[in-house]
């Protein structure tokens, strides 16, 4: 992946459902991006406990993000066209953690597994998989 400042990155996100909902990214590596989401009136679902939706736009949204900084940003675009998610667990309150992982990175797709859990205690609330397209700008 390429470095990309944290504060550029999580400046992107201004205006968009990743700012309406809280995501901010946390760490950027060489192999690994993460990014937290908080767990409240935003992203419940009606019994009070993280919406399942509000996972999958994490999931897609660090996928997409650390895609995005494996290619030529200026010539290609990484855009979803699979995911699926795995609710391992609920939670009420407090923060998510997502980070994902390249599985496979080629020239027209990608594979990315994220991982959502309890921020600090680890424990697993969502597994997900997503398959990048990479498209010319």
């Amino acid at each position: 992946m390429k470095p990309m400042p944290l504060e550029v990155l999580n400046k992107k996100s201004t205006n968009t459902v990743i700012e309406l909902l809280g995501i901010h990214f946390t760490s950027i590596g060489e192999d690994i991006i993460e990014a937290e989401m908080p767990v409240d009136r935003r992203t419940h679902q009606v019994f009070g406990i993280l919406h399942g939706g509000a996972s999958v736009v994490l999931a897609e949204t660090i996928g997409s993000v650390g895609g995005t900084l494996c290619v030529d940003a200026e010539h290609f675009r990484c855009v979803g066209i699979e995911i699926n998610a795995n609710h391992i667990g609920a939670i009420s309150s407090g923060m998510v953690i997502g980070r994902g992982q390249a599985v496979h990175i080629g020239k027209k797709t990608q594979v990315w597994d994220i991982r959502i859990s309890e921020k600090g205690t680890d424990r697993l609330i969502c597994v997900s998989r997503l398959t990048l397209a990479v498209i010319p700008k």
